[in-house]
């Protein structure tokens, strides 16, 4: 056998594998963008100027959290279920 047979994964198990490896890269850029959206909220003033980007970093801050947590759930807790929506 060769290189390919030393690999005791089906080639459907490999591919899964990279498939959610790439989905693990999505949450650590999401969970990155939700650090710098808390960070960046932090910094900005109280002025009238800031209040709309206080605000809309506020709706990010939920936005992020949100897709973080449905990718968590739906890449490592759903088991077998399938959601329809």
């Amino acid at each position: 056998m060769g290189a390919a047979g030393s690999d005791p994964r089906s080639q459907a198990q490999a591919t899964h594998e990279r498939a959610m490896s790439e989905v693990s890269d999505v949450m650590l850029n999401v969970e990155h963008a939700l650090d710098r959206a808390k960070k960046a909220k932090k910094r900005l003033g109280g002025s009238a100027e800031e209040h709309n980007v206080q605000l809309a970093l506020a709706a990010a801050i939920d936005d992020l959290e949100k897709v973080l947590k449905g990718l968590q759930r739906d890449a490592y807790f759903a088991g077998d279920e399938l959601r329809l929506m």
